[in-house]
């Protein structure tokens, strides 16, 4: 090559981007001391939670789809060294799909499972929500983790005041927050068929609309059509808007206080500044990984070599 460049410069330049690109498929890192996360995510599945007041972009989308696509976001962003588990919650209890992992070595399997989060999940229609955080208290009390308990808070049945969950036993006991999801306008609740196809949306028979469980809060005199046997909350017509749902955002920020929890309100951009707050940060040795400066350079040297033969300038006076 004639110019100002030195002879062989481009062969040079492509021998150091090959033996670079080589160094960057080798494990390279190094481990250093950090902050990194745990947080042990249970996600409400019930039916209310197929309720679409959410907007992505330009579309509408249900409750739990906007919760995957907000723990989607907040996995990409943990650090490595952090880790994160998944449960379910419906019914009165919480299962947990799979233990903490490793977000960086585990990424695609932990979001893999995030966008398989699915209603049909679900074993049963009820959601006793105070019972499916204590429980979920139980079950996840042997992990060193902060829970994420994600709700609209939906009552089904609604609770009878008089058999409110209570958490004595387990305050304090766990860190973490309660994320409520939803908007504040009551809105119907989809229903599907046995082999998940819409068919509408869930009427007022269809739910009960008040506790029939036990004995009512309300004294006896003060209950229209009451008999003690046949009718213990009365006879008159049970209407109500069970069948519409909304966010039930006083009641989870009791629930945050009578357990010790925070609570959020999920909106668009705040659980990942949430969740990644340094404060939350536990200390760990974080493995970093290096690879990012071979294969960098690696590109740098591939660029001269192709760009300087052509495009570099010449000496003045100097012909090709």
């Amino acid at each position: 090559m004639r110019g100002w460049l030195p002879t062989g410069f481009t062969e040079w330049c492509l021998a150091g981007a090959l033996m670079l690109s080589l160094m960057a498929c080798l494990p390279l890192g190094v481990e250093m001391q950090g902050g990194a996360f745990s947080y042990l995510a249970v996600v409400d599945i019930t039916r209310s939670m197929n309720v679409t007041d959410y907007r992505l972009g330009n579309r509408m989308v249900s409750r739990l789809d906007f919760v995957k696509e907000e723990l989607r976001s907040v996995l990409a962003q943990l650090p490595c060294g952090s880790h994160l588990a998944l449960g379910i919650f419906t019914e009165r209890n919480t299962t947990l799909l799979f233990e903490p992992i490793e977000v960086c070595e585990g990424f695609q399997d932990i979001d893999e499972a995030v966008v398989g989060l699915n209603w049909r999940m679900a074993w049963a229609a009820d959601s006793r929500i105070a019972s499916g955080l204590l429980d979920a208290f139980k079950t996840l009390a042997a992990f060193d983790a902060d829970v994420l308990f994600f709700t609209d808070g939906q009552e089904a049945p609604p609770v009878n005041p008089r058999y409110r969950t209570r958490f004595d036993e387990v305050r304090g006991r766990l860190q973490g927050m309660i994320v409520g999801v939803g908007g504040s306008t009551p809105m119907p609740i989809p229903k599907f068929d046995d082999t998940g196809k819409s068919i509408g949306f869930i009427g007022e028979e269809d739910v009960p609309q008040r506790s029939t469980f036990g004995l009512s809060e309300m004294a006896p005199e003060d209950i229209e059509g009451y008999h003690a046997r046949n009718a213990p909350f009365g006879n008159a017509p049970s209407g109500g808007i069970e069948h519409r749902s909304a966010l039930q955002e006083s009641y989870l920020i009791e629930l945050s206080r009578e357990t010790g929890l925070d609570y959020l309100r999920l909106e668009e951009g705040r659980l990942a500044p949430a969740l990644l707050d340094a404060r939350k940060a536990k200390p760990a040795r974080v493995y970093r990984d290096l690879r990012w400066i071979p294969a960098s350079l690696a590109l740098i040297l591939s660029v001269l070599a192709y760009a300087g033969p052509h495009g570099w300038p010449r000496l003045p006076g100097k012909t090709p």
